[in-house]
């Protein structure tokens, strides 16, 4: 019972051996190896290599293939040349446009509109007549005053002559004198308050809106209308007092406002403010900037940029060139074809750019991306911007097989040796042979 036994179990063996066998080498499983009790039931074969690798010595890999000489092959990165350009210090700030001159036209005497000479919204010139006002009145009086300094000087005259002749007296000609001075003044007098009541510009400008009607009366110091020279404009704005010892006159300004979103007027300091405002701790300065075509109006909020000082030739880099390393900042470089960390010192952040101020040239080249794929000493190779690996493909170039795949097998799209093509059509009907009608 025991020898029959042994013999079916060593029996089972065998098949379960042979079925081993042939399915590593027949099988699914061929290509793996498998190994029992020390010997190689299934060595995996290797396909033939062809081509310059066959030929090349073992352990050798030919000119040019990737990871020549035994290194890894080049990392694609993006890199480029630091940009050259000026930095400034700036300090920001916000303020208010104002005219460069202003002024509310007023009159001087109570009097009634008799004309505008104007329309709303023009530019008028220096002593343009503005409004004039009802002066019949001092007309009258002006008059009257002019006619009796005719009076005195004719008396003056004739006292003056009669004193020639020793006819009149000493005190008659200093009173025919005295009336006629006092004739001159009251004529004057009656000029200048004729004089008030016709206003005009005091300077080129542009006329605001009117408050008052032709026919209405007004008072004394009533307001007509405003008078704003807009061409330059002047901006008001404060700088904590601690800038006190930095801001100077001259220095640029840029401002920019909401109502005119990405345009920028450039302007300069001509006045700081000798006094320090107590209660916000602030200096406030006053800077001139240019209206071109009277685009921008007094009363607008600013946003102002006070250059504090400017450097020329200065060198940046994008921010995602920097790679923080404790509290230092360091870059990748690409030289001679390897990646070499290079520890700077930054300065200011202009926009989506940050200043070099010690540790690069304008001729290095900075890798600004796929830092995550190299690291000091590894080779890299620039590529452009947003290069994507076989994207230069053309199309209808073969494909290898993917790796691990049987050798001789088609690749990944490729059809068998006489299947008809994956298309989705029917494959074409095979051509007739001979010279048919």
């Amino acid at each position: 019972m025991k020898h029959k036994t042994a013999v079916v179990a060593a029996g089972l063996l065998l098949a379960a051996a042979g079925g081993a066998w042939g399915y590593f080498n027949y099988g699914p499983g061929k290509g793996t190896n498998l190994t029992v009790a020390g010997v190689n039931l299934a060595p995996a074969t290797a396909p033939a290599a062809s081509g310059p690798a066959a030929a090349a010595p073992a352990g050798q890999r030919p000119p040019g293939a990737p990871g020549a000489g035994g290194g890894p092959p080049p990392v694609p990165v993006e890199a480029a040349a630091p940009r050259v350009g000026q930095s400034r210090d700036t300090v920001t700030a916000v303020g208010t446009f104002r005219s460069n001159e202003s002024v509310m036209v007023r009159p001087e005497l109570a009097s009634r509109i008799k004309a505008f000479n104007f329309d709303e919204g023009q530019k008028v010139r220096k002593g343009q007549v503005l409004v004039q006002l009802d002066a019949s009145i001092e007309e009258a009086a002006t008059a009257q005053a002019e006619a009796a300094l005719a009076l005195s000087k004719a008396n003056y005259d004739r006292a003056v002559a009669l004193g020639a002749r020793q006819v009149t007296t000493e005190r008659a000609i200093d009173e025919a004198r005295a009336a006629l001075r006092r004739d001159e003044a009251a004529l004057a007098l009656a000029r200048a308050r004729l004089d008030k009541f016709t206003l005009v510009a005091p300077w080129d400008g542009v006329m605001g809106l009117r408050r008052a009607s032709v026919g209405g009366y007004i008072n004394a110091g009533q307001d007509i209308v405003n008078l704003e020279q807009i061409d330059p404009l002047k901006v008001d704005f404060r700088v904590p007092e601690n800038f006190l010892g930095a801001v100077r006159v001259g220095q640029t300004i840029a401002v920019t406002a909401d109502a005119f979103p990405g345009k920028e007027f450039p302007g300069r300091v001509y006045a700081i403010d000798p006094l320090v405002d107590e209660a916000g701790r602030a200096v406030v300065i006053r800077a001139h900037v240019d209206n071109p075509g009277d685009v921008m109006r007094p009363g607008v909020f600013a946003r102002v940029a006070l250059a504090l000082a400017v450097r020329d030739n200065a060198l940046f880099v994008p921010e995602q060139a920097l790679m923080p390393v404790g509290d230092r900042q360091t870059v990748f470089k690409i030289v001679e074809g390897r990646v070499q960390a290079q520890v700077v010192r930054i300065g200011r952040r202009q926009g989506t750019e940050v200043e070099i101020v010690d540790g690069l040239a304008a001729t290095d080249t900075v890798v600004t991306a796929g830092h995550l794929k190299i690291r000091p000493g590894a080779p890299a190779r620039v590529v452009p911007p947003g290069f994507q690996p076989g994207a230069g493909r053309p199309p209808g170039a073969a494909v290898g097989p993917p790796p691990g795949a049987a050798p001789g097998a088609p690749a990944p799209g490729a059809t068998a040796p006489g299947q008809p093509p994956l298309t989705g059509s029917a494959p074409a009907a095979p051509r007739p042979q001979g010279g048919g009608g």
